[in-house]
């Protein structure tokens, strides 16, 4: 009677893995639209090896004002923009445009907003300073992604989040969206990258945060500390597993990722060999009890 069980439990796990395909991504920066970076070459690179290892993905990144809507033929996606996000009280259009890297067969989607992505840069200034509204751009482009992908009807399995401005989608799928049936279920990976921003983020963040229906205790560690290593800290908190995407990161944040036993972690791995060990951990993501 055991050996069936164990049988019945192992077919159940197969089937469940065989149905386990679909990756979303979200990500800061993915060339050809923006200059070549680690994480826009690997945003580029990863969805197109993850499908042709025979898993279906989505992709997205904001569409910031520096990107070439006509050289790269974006479009918008009318059936999927329409609708409003509150921020800090005030109603922010979201925008839904799409491109196809032909040569990779996949789509781009791209979150837009005339307040937050028509700037003629990405995360600061001609002068290198930081945008003060990082923070708000950041809660609307996971709020705008994750509202896409229930337009869409399309069901992830596992969420890799390149970048700090994804930061928050663990939070947001755990919280905010952790009674959807589209995205409760989803598994967040989140890569880490040396991507340091310089100056602490608004003052009022956690905030904003709970007015969208985060807990006060999902925040302690933003309220008084709104810089790169507590927010990338509190990404870490609420993921399934986390990625070492660059070779060399901040090291406190290092420290408080190895210290997280329950929670998978990927060391760095080179570029001839992250294609197929981001996809086996997928797998093991998919198969661990974390969170």
């Amino acid at each position: 009677m055991k050996e069936i069980y164990y049988l019945c439990a192992v077919f159940i796990k197969l089937v469940y893995r065989m149905d386990a395909k679909k990756i979303l991504f979200i990500a800061q920066e993915i060339t050809p639209y923006l200059p070549e970076s680690e994480i826009a070459t690997i945003c580029r690179n990863l969805p197109q090896g993850i499908q042709e290892r025979g898993r279906e993905i989505r992709t997205f990144m904001p569409k910031f004002g520096n990107i070439n809507e006509r050289r790269n033929q974006l479009h918008e996606v009318i059936r999927l923009s329409g609708m409003n996000l509150i921020i800090d009280d005030t109603d922010h259009p979201l925008i839904i445009k799409v491109a196809s890297i032909q040569s990779a067969r996949m789509q781009v989607y791209f979150i837009d907003n005339e307040d937050f992505f028509q700037r003629k840069s990405t995360v600061s200034d001609e002068n290198g300073n930081e945008y003060e509204d990082n923070d708000d751009r950041s809660i609307f482009y996971v709020r705008g992604v994750l509202e896409t992908v229930k337009k869409l009807r399309w069901i992830p399995d596992v969420i890799h989040c390149h970048g700090w401005m994804s930061a928050l989608t663990a939070l947001y799928i755990k919280r905010m969206y952790a009674d959807d049936p589209c995205l409760r279920n989803a598994k967040i990976v989140y890569s880490i990258y040396n991507d340091d921003f310089k100056n602490p983020l608004n003052k009022d963040f956690a905030t904003k945060l709970k007015a969208d229906g985060a807990k006060e205790a999902d925040l302690k560690l933003i309220k008084a500390d709104t810089s790169f290593v507590a927010l990338t800290k509190l990404a870490i908190d609420f993921a399934d597993g986390v990625i070492q995407g660059s070779e060399t990161i901040n090291q406190e944040v290092l420290d408080y990722i190895s210290a997280k036993k329950d929670t998978p972690f990927l060391p760095y791995q080179s570029p001839e060999t992250y294609m197929d060990e981001f996809n086996k951990f997928y797998d093991v993501v998919l198969d661990s009890n974390t969170k």
